[in-house]
């Protein structure tokens, strides 16, 4: 737990308008704001993202999720947006960071079913202690399909790390017919003026001053991270690019003239059997 240093996922939290966030995260924040000032919007296409991939999974059959790497949810809750969908779906979040996981705690307190619901504490890079503590809370059924959410999570695991052997243990123990989601930033592959990706590139670097620096990846690496699933259409793309139709994304058509604008990879798989 680090109190002394900014909070990528408070950040996030501070773009997006919430009340999860510190003072200094405030203050990192408008220091990428000012490199970057509708950061805001990118943040919220990938919520929009979020909420179309959750309408998805409903439809298909999926009522249970689980959301690594969440923070404090604040906004744009998994389980506040699929209970609006199905009243009968389960949400169990996990985080690495104690301050974090005690916010989440308060609110489900205040608005969660402790029978649905439930956040515990693990670090994504381990993905026994995250699956231990997951179920261990009693509210997924381990036998029964699970959406795996990685929502802007991966790409605070650094390069060096072997994320491509963490996602395939993560991928091992999903039960047939479970969805894997993800969304990741990136610098490369952008299809942007000069200016804007020296903006995006100093906002990378900028976060290396919080204690959780954020890594770029190739489109490639992304789509290796879903292995063998069978990926829903159209893959791995750009947030704006990615099922419009399957939900309102007003902030979102904002970047279809120019998706690599959104800086997010995204894409969902489909564990086959």
């Amino acid at each position: 737990m680090d109190l002394d240093r900014p909070n990528a996922v408070r950040m996030y939290d501070y773009y997006l308008g919430g009340t999860g966030n510190w003072a200094m995260d405030r203050v990192l924040g408008d220091k990428v704001l000012a490199e970057v000032p509708f950061a805001p919007l990118i943040a919220r296409a990938n919520l929009e993202f979020l909420e179309r991939v959750l309408r998805y999974c409903v439809r298909n059959g999926i009522d249970q999720f689980l959301d690594v790497g969440s923070g404090g949810p604040t906004v744009g809750t998994v389980h506040r947006i699929a209970d609006a969908l199905d009243p009968r779906s389960r949400c169990v979040y996990v985080d690495r960071e104690q301050v974090a996981v005690a916010h989440g705690q308060l609110l489900l307190e205040r608005e969660g079913d402790p029978e649905r619901h439930a956040i515990v504490r693990a670090d994504q890079r381990d993905p026994d202690a995250v699956w231990q503590a997951a179920m261990g809370a009693g509210v997924l059924d381990r036998t029964r399909p699970i959406a795996l959410i990685f929502c802007a999570a991966l790409h605070f695991i650094p390069n060096a790390e072997p994320a491509g052997e963490m996602l395939a243990r993560y991928r091992a123990r999903l039960p047939a017919g479970s969805y894997l989601v993800i969304s990741h930033a990136t610098f490369d592959d952008l299809d942007v003026p000069a200016e804007y990706a020296a903006s995006i590139r100093a906002a990378f670097e900028l976060y290396e001053k919080s204690g959780t620096p954020a890594f770029s990846r190739r489109h490639d690496e992304i789509v290796s991270f879903f292995g063998d699933f069978e990926m829903v259409e159209p893959g791995v793309v750009w947030l704006p690019q990615w099922r419009l139709d399957e939900a309102p994304s007003p902030v979102t058509r904002n970047f279809v003239a120019n998706p690599s604008m959104s800086i997010g990879w995204c894409g969902v798989g489909r564990k086959r059997g």
